[in-house]
């Protein structure tokens, strides 16, 4: 070969060398796709230094959320194979900030208890939350909060009840396992998703103050009609202390209003605020029938009073305003006319201005029966000396006899 040929022979060979070298440095830099990394994390068995799985499923990220993503869009850390052994943790603010930030301020907020896939599932399969397959699709949301918040779960570390169980029974929990309604209540329904705040914070949708609107997002007529009431008032002008929904149904434990178990604890629920009603209404015909009698369709405080729209006896609109009382007890009490609504279902025997005469029969009966135990114990004392002496004198008597 003579020398202009082995010079061609030379430059072809650096020029395909330099080729060579130049894409396997642009091979390392490229973004390794999915297929490259399954080549080795598809094996069920593979695991790191410390025994976790190394293992991802490739058909389930496939059809996952993050499926067209390549793997270090996520890992980072991986600029061509062979990676390093220890990789820095994926950092999903990178591309859902609004939620990285509305997470900064919840109540979980601490990201080594409470990672993104502690809510959302295997990291390598996350799933739209419209997909039945996702850890947060409605009918799975209390499952995942569940898996926290139930008996064993990560709560009872922080002293929180565990509120799965009874979200299960309760009408919302019902409704949505056994029935399937999507929109039945749910967790996140009333919490929130990542801005979840403790019930004690005023932006809270849990705090007491934004309890109504938070149950109207659903129950939009008994808000309108709480807010027309007396309750609804007090809370609008800032009375901590009046009743929202969640004091009357719980927050968690929430029961049908129409069964039995309700209507037979609804009464005591009412007399937890209203003591000296409760009170009174448990010495009427009503309370004994439910109380004693166990009768469940007796008349209870929302029967009158109405259960959400309750308002003051002098509102014109109330039900036991003396202009509807004829209606109200109409209701129950066929027939009912101006003289049959004179009945007083709170008559309180020891207010003498509201219930004079009751007030002053109620005296007499105790002065009487004062009096009357009284005499008799006197004269049980009296008889008792008497016959005591008797006996003495008799003994005495025979004593002289005997002598």
């Amino acid at each position: 070969m003579n020398r202009a040929a082995r010079r061609v022979v030379s430059l072809t060979v650096g020029r395909w060398t330099f080729a060579i070298g130049l894409l396997l440095v642009l091979l390392a830099a490229w973004p390794l796709g999915a297929q490259e990394c399954l080549a080795c994390h598809s094996d069920a068995t593979m695991t790191d230094a410390n025994g976790h799985s190394l293992f991802v499923d490739g058909q389930k990220f496939g059809s996952s959320i993050h499926g067209g993503l390549k793997c270090n869009d996520c890992h980072a850390g991986i600029k061509g194979y062979p990676h390093p052994d220890k990789m820095a943790p994926v950092a999903c603010k990178n591309c859902h900030a609004d939620e990285a930030e509305a997470l900064k301020t919840s109540v979980h907020a601490d990201g080594r208890e409470h990672p993104c896939t502690s809510c959302h599932g295997d990291a390598h399969a996350i799933y739209p939350k419209t997909d039945p397959r996702s850890a947060v699709y409605p009918l799975n949301v209390p499952k995942t909060c569940g898996q926290c918040h139930g008996v064993n779960g990560m709560a009872g570390k922080h002293g929180l009840p565990s509120v799965y169980p009874n979200y299960m029974d309760s009408i919302h929990g019902f409704a949505l396992s056994q029935e399937g309604l999507l929109v039945a209540a749910n967790c996140q329904s009333c919490h929130g998703s990542h801005h979840i705040l403790s019930h004690n914070d005023p932006q809270s949708s849990t705090y007491k103050m934004n309890v109504p609107a938070t149950c109207g997002a659903c129950h939009a007529k008994i808000e309108t009609d709480f807010e027309a009431g007396a309750h609804g008032h007090a809370i609008a002008k800032g009375n901590g202390k009046a009743p929202v929904c969640t004091d009357c149904h719980t927050a968690h434990t929430i029961v049908q209003p129409t069964e039995s178990k309700f209507r037979m604890q609804s009464t005591p629920i009412c007399g937890n605020c209203h003591k000296d009603k409760f009170s009174t209404y448990r010495d009427t015909f009503h309370s004994q029938l439910g109380f004693l009698g166990g009768y469940v369709e007796t008349a209870r405080c929302w029967d009158c009073h109405r259960a959400h729209d309750v308002r003051p006896t002098s509102d014109p609109d109330s039900p036991v305003n003396p202009a509807h009382l004829i209606a109200t007890c109409g209701q129950c009490h066929a027939g009912a006319n101006a003289s049959f609504v004179k009945y007083d279902p709170h008559a309180n025997a020891h207010d003498r201005k509201r219930n004079p005469g009751l007030y002053y029969v109620r005296l007499f009966m105790n002065l009487l029966l004062v009096s009357v135990l009284t005499f008799f114990l006197l004269h049980t004392i009296l008889w008792i000396i008497r016959s005591r002496l008797r006996q003495l004198k008799n003994r005495a008597a025979k004593g002289e006899n005997h002598d």
